[in-house]
């Protein structure tokens, strides 16, 4: 269900500001972060590289028990804070089973579907003994052999992971000290094409940490002070529903979710523009926030739609349910085929970033 997109020109009173830099090294960004395996729960190394690139950009940022990360953008009116969540966790894998040909079954973490990973390369991370590759595949993956091939679910217990070493039962996987609940990272095949599309595994989230690394280096360079204090909260649990909920720094009344917006069939969104979510699977955003986020958009000039998402949640309603008393708000470049091999475009990235230096500087 879509709601209808109010086309809006840029205000009289504000010049469209070229963002073009900030566009190339959010993208460069999001390349590095997505060559980071990070599933949720597996996110230490993530969140270190995350902390410190907005060192280097010169922000005090602080890493929170649960393993996320909080920067402090500064900002004036420190009673009247803002908070701004993306999140670093992403989907993946578990061990579940050693199975006694020496494959392994799996588990997800996250809304990891095994529709569209079959054939993906893995990497199974042991908790003492080391990183080895392998692929998730059908079991019998052989056409020529498995005469159902066509007509198998793909499910977890219909799937496998095949290690890349010569193990043919489940004693010499252990050998490998490979066991129950290790992780299993699938590669990202993270690419930019020539005409601007970036495609990966893991633009959600990714892609919304490379912007608001991108918001931050806008900060600095142009010696900006934002009208209210300015936070980051990226995020390393929100694929299992709860990243959002603490850690929200005192002063606070609004948070928004910087996530991927949604692209398919019924809504108005395109991977050029950035959404604007009225209402999600949770119920509706602050009707306020989106009003003036939609404002934002037009005065800044970005290319935005308004939509609502069929099947969706994010961090800033984990915030909310945790008890917080605050006005939220989600956002997102559009992401095409979420959950699966997903599909932006570097023009998203900058209409979202452009929508944020309006509404949070």
């Amino acid at each position: 269900m879509a709601v209808k997109k109010t086309t809006g020109k840029t205000s009289k009173t504000t010049k469209k500001i070229d963002l073009t830099k900030y566009t190339d090294f959010i993208v460069e960004e999001t390349l590095a972060l997505l060559n980071i395996d990070s599933p949720t729960g597996y996110t230490e190394e993530a969140a270190a590289w995350v902390k410190k690139e907005f060192e280097k950009l010169g922000f005090k940022a602080t890493k929170t028990n649960k393993g996320g990360i909080i920067v402090d953008l500064t900002g004036k009116d420190k009673e009247n804070g803002l908070l701004l969540e993306a999140h670093t966790d992403t989907l993946g894998g578990m061990v579940a089973t050693i199975k006694g040909n020496g494959r392994l079954q799996l588990t997800n973490l996250g809304g990891m579907n095994p529709n569209n990973a079959e054939t993906e390369n893995v990497r199974v991370v042991t908790k003492f003994n080391g990183i080895y590759e392998g692929t998730f595949q059908l079991n019998n993956a052989s056409i020529h052999v498995n005469g159902e091939y066509d007509d198998i679910k793909r499910k977890w217990d219909t799937c496998e992971v095949v290690l890349d070493e010569d193990v043919k039962t489940k004693e010499e996987t252990e050998k490998l000290g490979v066991s129950v609940g290790d992780i299993v990272c699938f590669e990202p095949n993270a690419r930019v094409t020539k005409s601007g599309y970036i495609k990966s595994r893991f633009l959600d989230d990714k892609l919304s940490v490379g912007i608001l690394l991108g918001l931050a280096k806008y900060i600095k360079e142009n010696k900006v002070t934002p009208k209210r204090a300015l936070y980051a909260h990226i995020t390393v649990y929100e694929e299992v529903g709860h990243g959002g909920c603490g850690s929200v720094p005192e002063g606070c009344t609004e948070a928004i979710s910087v996530d991927m917006g949604c692209v398919g069939e019924g809504l108005t969104c395109t991977e050029k523009q950035v959404s604007i979510c009225a209402k999600d699977s949770g119920g509706p955003y602050s009707y306020e926030i989106v009003k003036a986020l939609t404002k934002a958009a037009i005065d800044s000039g970005a290319d935005y739609a308004v939509d609502i998402y069929p099947h969706y949640g994010s961090d800033v309603e984990a915030t909310l349910r945790s008890g917080n008393d605050l006005r939220h708000g989600l956002i997102g470049a559009g992401v095409y085929a979420s959950h699966g091999y997903e599909r932006s475009h570097r023009d998203g990235a900058e209409n979202t970033l452009r929508l944020l230096i309006q509404y949070s500087i």
